[in-house]
């Protein structure tokens, strides 16, 4: 099997695994909190942020491997986990309800947060990632 077919197959792994994880985290904060923010979407957005943001330093330099890594965790687990389009789908729905005036708070503190933790897991990947 050559590289790319090896590396969808990791893509497609990882994101079976973080589809099955942000529908998870989407119900298990939809029972906590209730329906008034989507807080599924946007803890998953978040927390993938700061995950992308560390992997993405963490991986560098690491070799061949790191291409494989990168194809699993980032692209399949993170990609599937992250859901932009469930963001804007989510917008547009509370935009049309009763919900309206959450909506730019929400979508803030999920652009603003989501670009802080993706600086804050670049940075710690940055101290904590040993120097060859």
């Amino acid at each position: 099997m050559n590289l790319w077919w090896q590396q969808l197959a990791l893509v497609m792994l990882g994101g079976a695994l973080g589809a099955g994880a942000r529908y998870w985290l989407g119900g298990a904060m939809l029972r906590q909190f209730g329906t008034g923010i989507p807080y599924g979407t946007l803890a998953a957005n978040l927390v993938g942020s700061f995950a992308v943001g560390f992997l993405a330093v963490w991986l560098e330099g690491r070799g061949p491997h790191a291409l494989y890594w990168r194809a699993f965790l980032i692209v399949g687990v993170l990609g599937a986990l992250t859901t932009y389009s469930a963001l804007m789908l989510e917008c547009l729905l509370m935009a049309r309800s009763q919900r309206s005036d959450l909506l730019l708070g929400y979508l803030g503190a999920t652009l603003v947060g989501g670009f802080m933790l993706v600086w804050a897991g670049a940075r710690l990947a940055g101290v904590l990632r040993p120097v060859y």
